[in-house]
């Protein structure tokens, strides 16, 4: 296993509250690395990518269609993109590089998805 994929293992899925999370490569769009069991298919790293590279507002107004189903979106601007649908949420944060994906189910807290996907976020821009 990389140090990138225990990275993703320990800090997002070891708060409970990520069910899975994918690091992708913004300028290759491709993906790097995934928490096992979760594909990401090359559509769904394109709508990713995409979300960033139109107008936030259009995003917000649109939302995402992100492994076959139709999220809303919460927050958008130019790094963070936060939908939802029902009771399940994708969560993407954009750093230079890298886009950070990670996603919750029913019975995890967004809110702590959000702040462990943001945190993680820093911490790859800055190294620490």
């Amino acid at each position: 296993m990389s140090h990138l994929q225990n990275l993703l293992l320990d800090t997002l899925l070891g708060t409970k509250h990520v069910d899975s999370a994918a690091l992708i490569k913004l300028h290759e769009r491709s993906l790097c690395v995934t928490s096992p069991g979760f594909s990401v298919m090359p559509s769904d790293v394109r709508t990713l990518v995409n979300g960033f590279a139109k107008n936030p507002l259009i995003t917000r107004r649109e939302g995402l269609y992100f492994k076959e189903k139709d999220y809303k979106c919460v927050r958008a601007d130019d790094y963070s993109l936060y939908a939802k649908n029902e009771n399940t949420g994708v969560i993407v944060v954009k750093t230079h590089q890298y886009l950070l994906v990670a996603t919750y189910t029913a019975g995890m807290y967004p809110s702590v998805c959000v702040e462990a996907t943001e945190k993680l976020e820093k911490y790859r821009k800055t190294g620490h």
